[in-house]
């Protein structure tokens, strides 16, 4: 057969050190890009680079591949290329104040604008009082009230001969005049009135009545010259007010003369202005308005309506601008209308509209972290629709809901131009793409990190590079060429691949951080590879307790393990527990027993449901393979049962399988096993031995407990032969197996493992299907035939008393 003893030197891939050409990282570039993505680097290079709608890139990887932190590096390489957007503001709208005004000004512009909008404001404040203070002012008002003062007089004194004329005096009251009749010059009272003659009642009735008419006509007409008073006042006050401001305006028009919607407001500003001049002449007298703290306020109020609200600012920005929004609500997103408690009431108005982060990356990039706006309340919701339509429009989430009902801002929406990264694992990028059809349409990028890249020079080097970037940037002690041999190393053991390096660059940052304040406590300027072998040490035990606990228990024989002899239906399998932040290998013992029967292969655990899918389908495979390999020769009367042993928790993998079926061939055949290798791998029904996942800490806690009980020489672990690539064991265990006191097997199939096992020969199958005489397989076939046998007397002494009857 064709198992193989692995030697030291296969059992890890050390650094070569003359493949690093230099002796420190100070020496070294800092990187720039990305290592080993190049599938992800060229994906996001291309979304970024094409501008058409629903090519916004979603960044898919396993946590730690480095997305975040290379989203951010290309998007600010590529947007320092590309051209500033332009500023926005909103202004007041005076035809229909609940709408706000959006207005677009280029860079800086928009900041220049404000500025000019408040020294207007303070010009108008101090032109206008001014104006209406002039002697002309006050000259042309005077000839024109008392050119109606005039009019007035001349109605009233006609009026006046009128009355006189019938008998009448006038007296004015609050609601016109009453005629009071007069005889010889006296008025006559209500008595006298009483006394006199009916008809001379119904002829001062009559005269009265002519009188009221008259006075009517007057009052009317001395109402007109009262319009028309105020009328000419108004065009004074406007002719006044305009030669005030008019040339304030006029200079602020000329400079945004390309912009016609700046040009649009202005004018509405001015014609506001001259319809409220009152607001601009000066305030009354504190002790004659003792309301006066109340009419400022109501002033300050109405002057905010001049004033614009600079939603965004991008004179200081370089390039497109790039947004990373680390908390992506509603309103962070979205943008908002803030609201304040003014005597009582909630009010707002535009200079209270409030950008989120899409006004702030508007005509740039904005990266996401796609768990982040899943999780937040209707955040991915409005990121589709403002992608759908490309434009921005502020709105309250209450409404959403009818929640509440009350009057608000309704701001003009702002249109959109911005590329959406966002970063996400490839669960949530799987999830989306089935069951939203809005997220295919919206995110035809797809930049997929993988957690493992090529171990050739130039990704070696690269690492170096990647170092030396952390150094300059985290402000690091510098690395050696050993140290950078040991993370090299260290980075193939976390891809566990020989021929790979890992590109989870969170983890081997965070052993560039220990190592540093090791060196730093070690007092070296350079780091060396004793601290970063002091690092790995520490990040292990301060998290090995459970670890620790389960080797003390096979010390003490509290986890029964045997690591020496050999037993009939039991062997050693191994186990990974996974902590979250440390995983470990665990053996385990399995055990089988066989009887005959027909319930076939019996798992316990499935049994008492502490088994998961993936364990149940290779117990499954079991009887296929048995089926398949002797049930041609001998009908399968079968009864076993497999059973971890100790076991209080939930098992699933198929890693066991392999080992399962060992131990029951083992049970079969009468055969007994070595306990002092463990077994780790897959099977098929074919007999095949299949790779596993985890094997070296599989092997290193295999070789924790046979230290922990004592090194016997002949221990050791069997391996699949597709897993040898994958070996990168922890030094001492190298040093073991150097020494010859630890061993490692690799296999391909069954038979090769039970020859390692048993130590007999597993057999050839002969042209009748029997196998070789004295053979592992023979024995097996043995003991079925023996089922078998056994199967059919009983069969048969149940008959006779059934054909006893029938007689």
């Amino acid at each position: 057969m064709a198992w193989k003893e692995l030697k030291a030197a296969e059992l890890r891939k050390s650094c070569n050190l003359n493949e690093i050409p230099f002796e420190t990282t100070e020496s070294v570039p800092p990187l720039e890009g990305m290592v080993g993505q190049e599938r992800a680097v060229k994906a996001t290079e291309f979304g970024l680079r094409i501008k058409k709608p629903g090519y916004n890139i979603f960044m898919t990887g396993l946590t730690g591949t480095g997305k975040s932190s290379y989203a951010q590096s290309i998007i600010k390489k590529i947007s320092s290329k590309e051209p500033v957007p332009d500023d926005w503001v909103y202004v007041y709208n005076f035809e229909h104040p609940g709408e706000p005004i959006a207005m677009r000004l280029p860079a800086g512009r928009g900041y220049a604008f404000c500025k000019q909008i408040e020294e207007l404001l303070d010009d108008l404040k101090q032109h206008i009082p001014k104006a209406f203070d002039g002697e002309d002012y006050e000259r042309q008002k005077s000839v024109y009230v008392k050119e109606f003062q005039e009019s007035r007089s001349t109605l009233l004194e006609e009026l006046n001969k009128v009355a006189q004329d019938n008998g009448f005096t006038l007296k004015r009251t609050s609601s016109g005049f009453v005629t009071i009749p007069v005889q010889d010059g006296e008025q006559i009272g209500e008595e006298e009135y009483a006394k006199l003659e009916q008809s001379k009642k119904d002829e001062l009735e009559k005269k009265s009545t002519d009188v009221q008419l008259k006075a009517m006509e007057i009052m009317r007409r001395v109402q007109k010259f009262e319009k028309e008073l105020k009328e000419k006042l108004k065009d004074l006050d406007q002719k006044i007010g305009l030669a005030a401001i008019g040339h304030l305006f006029n200079e602020l028009t000329e400079d945004y003369d390309d912009y016609p919607e700046v040009k649009k407001y202005l004018q509405a500003f001015q014609d506001d202005v001259l319809s409220n001049l009152s607001d601009f002449r000066g305030e009354e007298d504190e002790q004659q308005n003792p309301m006066l703290w109340l009419r400022r306020q109501s002033k300050e109020q109405t002057e905010q309506r001049y004033t614009v609200n600079l939603l965004v600012d991008n004179r200081e920005t370089r390039g497109a601008p790039m947004v990373h929004e680390t908390n992506p609500s509603y309103y962070n997103l979205l943008g908002r209308v803030e609201y304040e408690n003014r005597m009582g009431m909630v009010v707002t108005d535009f200079s209270m509209i409030k950008p989120g982060a899409l006004h702030q990356a508007n005509g740039g990039y904005l990266i996401l972290q796609a768990r982040d706006v899943l999780t937040a309340m209707q955040s991915w919701e409005v990121l589709k629709r403002v992608l759908r339509t490309n434009e921005i429009r502020i709105e309250n989430i209450s409404e959403h809901f009818g929640l509440v009902a009350m009057a608000t801002l309704r701001p003009q929406p702002i249109p959109l131009n911005i590329k959406v990264v966002m970063i996400g694992n490839p669960y949530l990028y799987h999830i989306l793409y089935h069951f939203d059809e809005d997220f295919r349409k919206l995110f035809k990028i797809k930049a997929d990190f993988d957690v493992e890249m090529e171990r050739k020079k130039d990704n070696v080097l690269k690492m170096g590079g990647f170092i030396s970037y952390h150094c300059a940037n985290q402000n690091l002690h510098h690395f050696n060429k050993e140290a950078v041999a040991e993370i090299v190393e260290y980075s193939g053991r976390l891809a566990e691949n020989q021929k790979k390096l890992s590109t989870r660059f969170n983890e081997i940052v965070d052993l560039l951080f220990e190592a540093d304040a090791w060196s730093e406590m070690d007092g070296v300027d350079v780091v060396g590879k004793k601290q970063v072998e002091k690092a790995l040490e520490e990040m292990i035990f301060r998290s090995n307790k459970y670890e620790q606990k389960i080797i003390e228990s096979i010390r003490e024989g509290t986890t029964l393990i045997d690591l020496e002899g050999s037993k009939i239906g039991q062997i050693n399998a191994l186990s990974v527990l996974d902590q979250g932040d440390y995983q470990f290998g665990r053996p385990s013992r399995i055990t089988v027993s066989t009887y005959l029967g027909r319930k076939g292969i019996i798992n316990i655990e499935r049994e008492s449901d502490m088994s998961g899918n993936i364990h149940n389908k290779g117990v499954l495979i079991l009887s296929g393979f048995i089926g398949k390999r002797y049930g041609s020769l001998v009908p399968i009367n079968l009864t076993a049962s497999i059973c971890f042993e100790q076991s209080y928790g939930g098992i699933d993998g198929d890693s066991a399988s392999a080992a399962e079926l060992f131990c029951l061939l083992s049970s079969l055949a009468d055969v007994p096993l070595r306990q002092d290798l463990a077994v780790t791998g897959s099977l098929n029904q074919k007999g095949e031995i299949q790779p596993i996942g985890a094997v070296n800490t599989k092997i290193e806690g295999f070789y924790l407990a046979c230290k922990a009980v004592g090194l016997t020489g002949s221990q050791g672990v069997v391996i699949p032969e597709q897993n040898r690539r994958n070996l990168m064991l922890k030094k001492e265990i190298q040093q073991a197996v150097e020494e010859g006191k630890f061993h490692i097997y690799s296999i391909k199939n069954i038979d090769e493992g039970l020859e390692i096992l048993s130590g007999l020969k597993a057999g050839r199958k002969k042209k009748d299907g029997s196998y070789t005489n004295g053979s592992f397989n023979d024995k097996v076939l043995d003991k079925l035939k023996e089922f078998n046998e056994t199967m059919k007397e009983q069969k048969s002494e149940q008959e006779k008393p059934k054909n006893k009857r029938q007689k």
